[in-house]
């Protein structure tokens, strides 16, 4: 029996997401499609994350278990050739046994892009959230810079009806970048809740708006209250832009696919 971790990259737009649904078609489902036409067999897949409706993935990490003795330059090709054009596999390596693309994660990288341009770009319809208003990516900045350390995230998760987990995420990175129209916001985690960067983004859209100001940030961490932040940031700018393992590094990640670039 062979662990297989292989490497993805989608574009999320005709998706709800990676795991499998009832009724909505997925990542996982046409993945598993495919892998069922190459291997004869439809393989158990463990990805690195759900991702939401509409969400994006640069890099994605899957591992499955197969007996199959394909070499992995020829599953890479196999795959691509029965995928549909917005899922790709970048790479397949063989790992150890116990390796889980989801439980051996050591953490993430995301990134949110705003097309901040008075008229819309028809190419990033789906790729980038339009807004139009000036943003204040100093004051913005200076809000991100609160998210960085270990907090409990209570208010700024979507709540739902999974019981609730441990809150606390430890934030690594934080920070805004302007590159011409785009306004580019990076952060990366040891995890992430449920809509936790959608959140986040939409509150520090809030304090560039003057809503909420930078400095109540602590504030609104302590309180855990979900109504006190800002409100969830469209899915379509959103991409799972690294993935991170102890000792294990995915082999490629498409940077060429930076929507900035479009």
């Amino acid at each position: 029996m062979r662990n297989l971790l292989l490497t993805i990259a989608y574009d999320g737009a005709a998706y709800h997401g990676w795991q499998v649904q009832e009724n909505a078609r997925t990542v996982q489902q046409a993945f598993q499609e495919a892998a069922g036409r190459v291997l004869g067999v439809c393989p158990s897949l463990k990805g690195c994350s759900r991702t939401d409706t509409g969400v994006h993935a640069r890099q994605f990490c899957l591992s499955m278990k197969t007996e199959h003795a394909i070499p992995c330059g020829r599953l890479v090709d196999a795959l691509n050739h029965f995928l549909p054009a917005d899922i790709a596999v970048l790479s397949c390596r063989e790992v150890p046994e116990e390796f889980h693309a989801r439980y051996s994660c050591r953490g993430k990288e995301y990134e949110y892009c705003i097309w901040n341009a008075r008229v819309r770009s028809p190419f990033l319809r789906a790729r980038a959230y339009h807004y139009y208003y000036p943003l204040q990516v100093e004051a913005m900045n200076e809000a991100a810079g609160h998210f960085l350390g270990s907090h409990d995230f209570s208010a700024f998760c979507r709540a739902d009806s999974r019981e609730r987990e441990n809150m606390v995420r430890t934030i690594t990175a934080s920070k805004w970048r302007r590159e011409g129209d785009m306004v580019i916001y990076r952060v990366a985690a040891d995890g992430f809740l449920y809509n936790m960067v959608r959140i986040l983004v939409g509150t520090m859209l809030y304090v560039s708006q003057g809503k909420i100001r930078a400095e109540e940030i602590p504030a609104i961490l302590q309180s855990g209250d979900r109504s006190k932040a800002g409100p969830t940031a469209p899915a379509q700018g959103l991409y799972l832009n690294r993935v991170f393992y102890d000792g294990i590094e995915p082999a490629e990640t498409i940077e060429s696919m930076e929507v900035q670039k479009a």
